[in-house]
């Protein structure tokens, strides 16, 4: 063998034995997070250009409904593990399921959602095996034949730029990804494909926690999975105008978002904060109210259905990723739209279909 070819292989090992990309499906009471959808019609892409095998993995009790809608996502194959130990969430009883499916089965890329639960079995599964992990991705693409190279893109240095990270040693190569930046394909229900059941071989006597009760109310808000987002920026000027915003917020049955200003003035809560440092979101309805359009919020909603910018600035960014624009003062604007919602009048009926309005 040639120096040449033996540097060659020393850059791209043989990994022929894998092959496919799995999504693990996440699920709590018998309901998959949008998250595992929205990745496996991330995980078709990625599985078409690599002309391998779209695969998904279900874990918990009296969950087979949920077998069946991964196929009707797009999985060509389903490995369905169903067991009553596994019926709420546990870290050693999931990754021992998930690492014994990836030593039999082999996929190359393996996708959890960047949520709490999949960055806890991500990071438990990555501990156990021969690989590294990219976490919060939000931007994902291969290189075919002959690297099969997962492109995994996160932002990095404060936000500044986009890093793409490689695993170019080792097998499977995993990523976490955030919620709300893939879309799910439409759902097929004629679509068919195999079950392939996977045993658990853990019984309750050796786990070594339970989980014995769960505090659902907590006061804390989901962005990624509402349909209405009512945002605020600095252009607020303050705390007190949120209120303002959560009134429209509880008309149209949404919540209140924010931008990284916002939050970092202190006015709103983080949990509130939309963009690369925070939520990504896609709702059917998104406002953005006293915001001027930075990259580093853009990014966290410009995939939203409908976008609504309402600012004093006509030339402000946001208006470029708005399908309706309202330049006037916000102070004045918000409360109109308020009362026109809660009197049941035509929300956009000021608003031209050029979509840009005045006040």
């Amino acid at each position: 063998m040639s120096e040449e070819q033996v540097e060659a292989e020393e850059i791209m090992p043989d990994w022929s034995a894998f092959r496919g990309v799995l999504i693990v499906v996440e699920q709590r009471d018998g309901i998959a997070k949008q998250v595992s959808w929205q990745l496996l019609g991330e995980g078709r892409k990625l599985a078409n250009k690599l002309e391998t095998t779209l695969m998904a993995l279900v874990i918990g009790h009296e969950v087979e409904h949920l077998a069946q809608e991964a196929i009707h996502y797009g999985a060509d194959e389903v490995y369905l593990c169903d067991a009553i130990e596994l019926k709420t969430y546990r870290t050693r009883p999931y990754s021992r399921i998930c690492l014994k499916m990836i030593h039999e089965y082999r996929p190359e890329i393996v996708l959890f959602g960047a949520t709490a639960t999949g960055r806890d079995l991500a990071g438990a599964i990555a501990t156990h095996l021969p690989t590294g992990l990219t976490a919060d991705t939000t931007q994902l693409d291969v290189e075919p034949h002959p690297s099969r190279l997962l492109l995994a893109s996160r932002p990095a240095f404060s936000e500044k730029m986009m890093a793409t990270i490689l695993c170019k040693q080792y097998r499977p190569q995993m990523a976490t990804a955030r919620a709300g930046v893939f879309q799910a394909q439409p759902k097929d229900t004629s679509r068919q494909a195999p079950i392939i059941r996977i045993e658990n071989e853990m019984r309750e006597e050796d786990i070594a926690t339970q989980v014995m009760d769960f505090i659902r109310d907590t006061g804390t808000i989901n962005l990624e999975e509402v349909e209405v987002i009512v945002a605020g920026g600095r252009g607020l000027g303050g705390a007190e105008p949120f209120k303002m915003l959560k009134d429209l917020a509880d008309a149209l049955g949404g919540v209140v978002g924010a931008s990284r200003a916002a939050v970092d003035a202190g006015w709103i809560a983080h949990e509130h904060q939309i963009g690369q440092t925070g939520q990504t979101v896609r709702p059917r309805l998104y406002f953005a109210i006293g915001i001027s359009g930075a990259v580093q919020h853009t990014v966290g909603m410009a995939s939203s259905d409908v976008i609504v910018a309402i600012n004093k600035d006509e030339n402000a960014p946001i208006f470029q990723f708005a399908h309706y624009g309202i330049v006037g003062d916000l102070f004045k604007v918000v409360p109109a739209i308020t009362e026109a919602v809660k009197n049941k009048r035509g929300l956009f009926a000021s608003v031209g279909a050029g979509g840009q309005a005045h006040e």
